[in-house]
């Protein structure tokens, strides 16, 4: 999972959106309980959600967090604060390492953060800038009848077409 940064856009009065909607509800907060250890400098995370499955994931902050998993984008954002040295993810529990003469101040809001997108004052972008360019359907002389595709037709994307058309042509080459 990568991460991206939404560039922030004020929302307006008159934006559009249904009175009371609030961008600040878009995304899931984590449920975090903060934990100390025995070990002095090392805190731990329980989660309301798995990060890693049943595989253990460890970084350092010297090697970074190369990946794209849930746990590799959340020690990213941990080592980010300066305050952690390791990060070790188990299922739903994150342990952390710190820094000598750290604290752990503000570690849990990062965790609790990190899957939520929108920030109050973001304004999502809307469903139509979401949506990839598609290429025009090009019609496929399938000997089906006229050359003009249907309008559901046009919604199929041209190599399924292509597929359908080879398909009926086997099939009836098989009938005779």
């Amino acid at each position: 999972m990568a991460l991206t940064v939404a560039t922030p856009r004020r929302v307006e009065a008159g934006s559009g959106r249904a009175p009371g909607a609030s961008v600040a509800s878009m995304g899931q907060l984590v449920g975090v309980v903060e934990k100390p250890s025995a070990t002095p400098g090392v805190v731990r995370f329980e989660l309301n959600r798995s990060l890693s499955g049943m595989g253990h994931e460890r970084y350092q902050v010297h090697s970074g967090a190369p990946g794209d998993t849930p746990g590799a984008a959340l020690a990213r954002l941990l080592f980010a604060t300066g305050q952690v040295g390791t990060v070790h993810v188990y299922g739903n529990i994150v342990t952390v390492d710190l820094e000598k003469g750290r604290d752990a101040d503000g570690l849990a809001d990062i965790v609790r953060e990190m899957y939520r997108y929108w920030k109050p004052g973001v304004e999502p972008p809307s469903f139509e800038d979401l949506q990839p360019e598609e290429p025009a359907a090009a019609p496929s002389g399938d000997g089906g009848g006229d050359g003009e595709l249907s309008e559901a037709a046009k919604r199929v994307p041209p190599h399924l077409l292509e597929r359908s058309r080879a398909a009926r042509e086997r099939w009836m080459a098989k009938q005779g």
